[in-house]
């Protein structure tokens, strides 16, 4: 992974010429040289998931950085949006950040709406293939972009765009047959779509989608590790969190796809006696809303940990993490729990789902029932929340290794890669 005082200068969005940050106009000042001598593979990244407070897009493009940087035979370019036009090289990691507004309503990211500076990049550099980790705007941005270079485009499915509507009752079945039509125009783009997960997979096949390859993501396991128990009263304590009495974590965006309005009202019927504390560490729109609703609850709110060893900290911390929502493509931060040797409550649907089946490492609930989620806690607090989660870790270490991630991703590539050439011979 590039060096984290990097990663840190880049998220303040400002030139740093001690780590080779500087700024450029993108659309009109020359770029900074390709290597002469090309490596084995480039792969460009175009996503606008990556801002200051962002999760798991962010994490696994850091990772994937890592992996290049590892590998001389590999070189990495990402393009994401910032304030301002920016570029920094470390190795045979090369960053773009390209000047966006804000999106009104999650001001932590910003639109990529730059197909001049795109495009100046992509002819640039001449990535073998091209991932697109955003599904509105983006795409389309990167098509024009990229016409007539001949370049694959893949797309990860980072977002469950055609579930979120329908699985969580949010939306019309007319929305979700929209939403179905507009994935089968997005696989028009692609030359394949990754996902993380087997409901992801099944959701876009459903939709018409059938070009797709699963690639589960990894976990840090050094980062995210059970050692971090031993030290799990003092990391309570730091937060004001009570240390005698059993501690239920979720860690993410407050948002209304994650379905914690559901989740404070089931922890009122499981914690009437306010014997036990939920945490809700993160930031969202439904931040004030959530804050009334569990007011009189055993429910402290936690702000968002920018560190990934505080997040690490927090995780071990828990007694169990708790994952209400049906819509998760994958549920990094549950798995990062599982890394950490804590068992997961979740929804019997979506990706986080997968990881307790795969493991046996937690116990599942009827997705939306307030009384099936109480229900869920007591049966994981009475099987024993330690030997739940020395299954989980067991699970993570011998399934989620990142490096082991990254080579079957890579082959993607390289088969993505290697069919186009193919055609253009």
């Amino acid at each position: 992974m590039p060096h984290a005082s990097l990663i840190e200068a880049l998220s303040q969005t400002e030139p740093d010429p001690t780590l080779g940050i500087r700024s450029v106009d993108v659309g009109h000042d020359a770029l900074p040289p390709v290597p002469a001598r090309r490596p084995g593979l480039t792969v460009l990244d175009v996503t606008k998931w990556f801002g200051e407070t962002s999760g798991g897009v962010r994490t696994y493009l850091q990772h994937k950085s890592r992996y290049v940087s590892e590998r001389p035979g590999l070189r990495h370019v990402l393009v994401i949006p910032s304030r301002r036009d920016l570029v920094s090289d470390q190795g045979n990691v090369r960053w773009y950040r390209l000047r966006g507004p804000r999106v009104p309503t999650q001001p932590q990211y910003r639109f990529l709406l730059a197909p001049r500076s795109l495009r100046r990049i992509i002819l640039h550099e001449k990535p073998d293939v091209i991932e697109v980790g955003s599904l509105v705007f983006v795409p389309w941005v990167v098509a024009s972009a990229s016409r007539g270079t001949h370049i694959p485009l893949l797309s990860f499915y980072h977002t469950n765009l055609v579930a979120t509507s329908h699985r969580t009752g949010a939306g019309s079945a007319t929305l979700h047959t929209w939403l179905s039509m507009y994935a089968r125009l997005l696989d028009r783009l692609f030359t394949s779509t990754l996902v993380a997960s087997d409901c992801a997979a099944a959701d876009l096949a459903s939709a018409g989608v059938n070009r797709i390859a699963r690639v589960p993501l990894g976990v840090d396991v050094d980062t995210f590790t059970p050692l971090r128990r031993e030290y799990a009263a003092k990391t309570r304590a730091a937060y004001g969190l009570p240390t005698d009495r059993p501690l239920v974590l979720y860690l993410g965006r407050l948002a209304p796809e994650k379905c914690l309005d559901v989740a404070i009202d089931a922890w009122r019927r499981f914690d009437p006696e306010g014997k036990a504390t939920l945490a809700l560490a993160g930031d969202g729109p439904l931040g004030p809303m959530l804050r009334e609703r569990a007011a009189g609850a055993s429910v402290r709110f936690l702000p968002f940990q920018t560190s990934r060893e505080s997040v690490a900290d927090l995780l071990a911390a828990a007694d169990i993490y708790l994952s209400p929502s049906p819509v998760e493509t994958f549920g990094l931060a549950a798995l990062e729990a599982l890394s950490c040797g804590t068992p997961l409550v979740a929804s019997d649907r979506g990706g986080v789902a997968e990881h307790v089946r795969r493991s046996n490492a937690g116990v599942l609930f009827q997705a939306g029932n307030p009384e099936s989620i109480a229900d869920a806690l007591r049966r994981c607090l009475e099987a024993q929340p330690a030997d739940l989660g020395r299954l989980g870790r067991e699970f993570v270490l011998r399934e989620h290794d990142w490096d082991t991630v990254f080579d079957r991703i890579f082959d993607v590539y390289r088969s993505a890669a290697g069919q186009m050439n193919h055609k253009m011979q």
